[in-house]
């Protein structure tokens, strides 16, 4: 991609906040909205997992968007996915936006393993690197209830949204808290990993772990021909195939394919800690609400439990969230609507990239709040 395209591109998703991963937010808008957020860190202590260990010195991270009111009612959650940090999400954020900081307090929470909460890369002995042990999107929800609880007071959620692996703890919020979240939007992401779905993870942990300098975990630097493998990999399973046959990746400002592979996928998760995504991984692959304590070990029942007032999106040509499979979950949660996002761009109809796509996430995230 030539210097000027891409600065085109990077100016265009400024304008949506869509900056892509590793890159700095650019313009006067981004600017403005540094000013109106919070960054911050919470503690957890000495943090009990599902899986028995105890993460000591644990913490998540966090950032805030718009003011919180008086009786607390404004509430917005907004988990993060694989791979992605806080400042990465931001595109549905702001004046006017779906999630809008003029009226909202929305809280952008890191999952557990991304790099700024506790991850194999910040993690110390015994529990660095590779042995940083399994954490369950249950771990991360309860670390986010903590959150919400002990560092801001609150009590009642208008919303909780999150796309990909943050739809999958926006449902297990709507399950694990349920008399305290007031809707869900979850969208491009399945309350429980399909069989093919960890075909897919298998197929990234096994193209990252093969690269010699991989070394069990133990890097000194990182393992760049694995890393380069990964991104090719998810290359091909988070976009469809008219999206690749019809060049749409043109629009994003890339001269060829190749351009394409090197300049957009290998920099999304080039610049991501090994271990970091392959803890993530885990995490994804282990997925079920059904598991979730007191609901009978039974996903249909897990949903039919739910409480909350639910849009759940599916994107038209996602290759591993199918249409298929998150209409079927849809039909058991009971205040649940189910909606197709009518998109060419697979699994990254959800990323904030394409503004046809957003535009229709953005509108139904807003009915959803007006109900």
């Amino acid at each position: 991609m030539s210097d000027s395209n891409r600065r085109q591109f990077l100016h265009s998703l400024a304008a949506v906040g869509a900056i892509g991963w590793c890159e700095s937010p650019i313009g006067p808008a981004a600017a403005a909205e540094r000013t109106a957020s919070e960054e911050g860190v919470f503690d957890l202590g000495s943090f009990g997992l599902e899986s028995g260990i105890v993460l000591p010195n644990a913490r998540i991270a966090y950032k805030t968007h718009g003011r919180l009111n008086a009786d607390k009612s404004n509430v917005i959650l907004y988990p993060t996915q694989i791979g992605a940090q806080h400042g990465d999400i931001e595109w549905p954020i702001g004046p006017g936006k779906a999630l809008d900081t003029d009226r909202y307090f929305i809280v952008v929470l890191d999952q557990l393993g991304n790099g700024l909460s506790s991850s194999p890369n910040n993690s110390p002995p015994p529990y660095d690197r590779a042995r940083f042990p399994t954490i369950s999107i249950r771990d991360d929800v309860a670390a986010q209830h903590r959150v919400a609880t002990e560092r801001f007071g609150i009590a009642r959620i208008a919303l909780v949204v999150g796309y990909s692996m943050g739809a999958q703890q926006t449902y297990q919020w709507a399950a694990s808290h349920p008399t305290m979240v007031e809707r869900i939007a979850p969208f491009c992401g399945t309350a429980k990993t399909t069989a093919h779905n960890a075909v897919f993870l298998q197929g990234l942990r096994a193209a990252l772990t093969a690269d010699a300098a991989w070394m069990g975990g133990d890097y000194g630097e990182q393992p760049v021909l694995g890393m380069r493998a990964f991104s090719r990999v998810y290359a091909g399973w988070g976009l469809s195939q008219p999206f690749y046959k019809r060049e749409l990746w043109r629009q994003m400002g890339f001269d060829s394919l190749a351009d394409f592979l090197t300049g957009f996928w290998e920099k999304r998760y080039g610049c991501r800690d090994a271990n970091n995504l392959l803890s993530m991984i885990r995490t994804w692959e282990l997925n079920d609400l059904g598991a979730t304590p007191g609901l009978g070990g039974n996903l249909e029942h897990a949903l039919g439990a739910i409480q909350a007032k639910a849009t759940i999106m599916a994107g038209q040509t996602d290759l591993y969230f199918t249409v298929e499979d998150m209409k079927a979950e849809a039909a058991y949660v009971p205040r649940g609507r189910f909606r197709v996002i009518p998109s060419l761009w697979g699994h990254m109809a959800g990323s904030g990239l394409n503004p046809a796509d957003s535009k229709f996430i953005e509108r139904e995230i807003k009915a959803l709040l007006a109900i």
